[in-house]
Formats: C-alpha cells, structure tokens, sequence
C-alpha cells in the first residue's frame, strides 16, 4: 500500500487574497490524493474565532481592486472559504488544525477556534506532525 503524499500549509496572513490561495491549494492538493493539513497561526486564528473567515477584505496592496474583485468573486459565485474547507473534507484528507499559543497570542475564545478545528496543538506537536512533508508552503 502507498502513502499518501503530505501537504502542508501555514496559514499566517488572514486577508481573503491569501486565505482564498490556502483554500484553493488545500482543495486541489486533496482531491489529487494528499493529506493536506492547514495550520492556522496567528490572524489567521483571530479571524476564524471572530467568524469572519469567509469576509472578503485584501491585503493592503491590492484594496485599490479589492472591490473589482470581490465583485467578479461573486458573480462568477466561487465557492467562500469555508465552503472550500468543507468540500476538500469531502473530497479526500484534509484536515485543520490551530496552534495553541496562537489562541493565547490572540486573545481568543478557545472553544470559537475548536468548533471550527479538526484539533488545536501546541507547536511541537505541529512540528511533529509536519516534518517530512513533500510539499510545505507558508502563506
């Protein structure tokens, strides 16, 4: 039996642009047969325990199209990112987890990150889990 091939994202940077890239990529990499595993970190947990991971706001050099964009997004009606999250559930291995200290870090309600989580970790476990991944990116 072959193993799967690991997948791995760091989601750091929560504006919709780079969280849109780490639904994306997550989705496509699980569909193709990988484990993948998001790890959320910092603004990245802030914004899903605020529940505003599916708002469309951009990163500070793209505002000037920002609305342009979101615009075509929803006429073109692609899928939110929590709607991504849970189709790459259905589709093949894909699971999220949030790093503990992040929730410390920024002074969020554990139990709005852990609804919304496969598992919160502390970063050694994270490392553990990580290491020797084929594919890891850091967005």
């Amino acid at each position: 039996m072959s193993q799967k091939h690991r997948f791995i994202i760091f989601a750091h940077n929560s504006p919709y642009d780079k969280l849109h890239q780490v639904a994306t990529l997550g989705l496509t990499a699980a569909a193709m047969g990988k484990q993948v595993t998001v790890v959320l970190l910092f603004w990245t947990i802030k914004k899903l325990a605020e529940g505003r991971i599916d708002e469309m706001d951009f990163s500070p050099e793209h505002q000037i199209d920002g609305k342009e964009v979101a615009r075509l997004l929803k006429e073109k009606k692609v899928p939110k990112i929590s709607e991504m999250f849970a189709e790459a559930k259905q589709v093949g291995h894909f699971r999220v987890v949030a790093c503990s200290a992040g929730l410390e870090y920024m002074g969020v309600d554990p139990d709005a990150v852990a609804k919304n989580v496969d598992e919160v970790m502390g970063l050694p476990a994270i490392l553990n889990l990580t290491a020797g991944a084929e594919t890891t990116l850091f967005i």
